[in-house]
C-alpha cells in the first residue's frame, strides 16, 4: 500500500558548514595584524631627547603606547590568550606556539576581571568583556579538541 505524502513530516536537513571556522581563524589573524600593524611615526631631527633610550628600553622609540583604557585591558589579556592557543604567531620566530595551561590561565583572569567588575561596567565595556570571554573560551575549545 502507497504511503500518503501527508502523513510523513519532513524532517529538517543539518547542514555543517566546516568554512565558517577557517574565515573566523582568517579574521581572527586579520585583526591581530592589524592591531600589532601600527602606522610608523614621523620622523622627527635627531637631537637630545632622541638619545636616550625610551622608557622601558631603546626598542619602544618612536611608538606611541596608548593610552591605559578598559578595553586596552580587555584586549591585551584576549591577545595573550590568543598568542597561547597557537591563533597568533610570535612576531620574532613566525612560529605558533600552543600552551593550553597558559591560555586556561589567561582566560582565567577574564574570568576574574568580570566577576570583580560586575556592576561598575558601562554597557559597552560589559559587552565588551563578554564577547573577549566568549571568543577566548571558543577558540580554547576548538584548540584544545584539535590538539587531542
Amino acid at each position: 500500500m502507497p504511503e500518503d505524502p501527508q502523513d510523513k513530516t519532513e524532517q529538517p536537513k543539518i547542514i555543517i558548514d566546516d568554512d565558517w571556522k577557517a574565515q573566523a581563524q582568517a579574521e581572527k589573524e586579520r585583526l591581530a595584524q592589524e592591531m600589532d600593524a601600527e602606522p610608523p611615526a614621523p620622523e622627527a631631527p635627531a637631537g637630545p631627547a632622541d638619545q636616550q633610550p625610551a622608557q622601558g628600553g631603546s626598542d619602544g622609540a618612536g611608538r606611541e603606547v596608548p593610552p591605559a583604557s578598559f578595553p586596552i585591558l580587555v584586549n591585551s589579556l584576549l591577545t595573550q590568550t590568543f598568542f597561547s592557543l597557537g591563533a597568533i604567531a610570535d612576531p620574532a620566530s613566525g612560529r605558533r606556539y600552543v600552551d593550553l595551561a597558559l591560555a586556561k590561565h589567561h582566560i582565567d583572569m577574564l574570568g576574574v576581571l568580570e566577576e570583580k567588575t560586575k556592576g561598575n561596567l558601562t554597557e559597552d565595556e560589559t559587552k565588551l568583556l563578554d564577547r573577549a570571554i566568549y571568543e577566548a573560551r571558543m577558540q580554547y575549545v576548538q584548540t584544545a579538541q584539535a590538539a587531542q
